[in-house]
C-alpha cells in the first residue's frame, strides 16, 4: 500500500519538477541576455562617442557581459541596440526593443 502511495506522488510531482526546471532554465537564460544587451548598449555607446557611428562586435559583447552563450543579429538605431538575439543552452531569447520573447532552441 505504501508503494502504491508513493508511486501515485511521484506521477503527480515529476512532470511538476519537470516545469519548474524548465522555467528555472528560461530565467536563466533571459539573465544572461539581458547583462549581454548591458554589454552591446555599453560598446555601441563607447563606438558612438569614439567614432560618430555605433557599432557592436559580438565577441566582444559576449566577453564583457561574460556569458557563454552565442549572441547575435545585434540591430542598432544610432547609438542604441534595438535588436538582439541569444542562445544559452535549451533557449533562445530575442529582444525586439520593448520585450522579451524567449523559446525553445530547435535541436536538428
Amino acid at each position: 500500500m505504501v508503494l502504491v502511495i508513493l508511486a501515485i506522488l511521484a506521477a503527480i510531482l515529476i512532470p511538476s519538477m519537470v516545469g519548474w526546471i524548465d522555467k528555472a532554465n528560461q530565467k536563466t537564460v533571459v539573465a544572461e541576455a539581458r547583462a549581454a544587451l548591458l554589454a552591446c548598449q555599453t560598446l555601441a555607446s563607447e563606438s558612438y562617442g569614439e567614432t560618430g557611428t555605433a557599432a557592436v562586435v559580438p565577441a566582444d559583447a559576449k566577453t564583457l557581459a561574460d556569458v557563454d552563450g552565442t549572441i547575435s543579429g545585434v540591430t542598432l538605431s544610432g547609438a542604441k541596440v534595438t535588436g538582439m538575439t541569444y542562445a544559452g543552452g535549451d533557449y533562445t531569447a530575442t529582444w525586439n526593443g520593448t520585450k522579451w520573447t524567449v523559446a525553445k532552441t530547435a535541436t536538428p
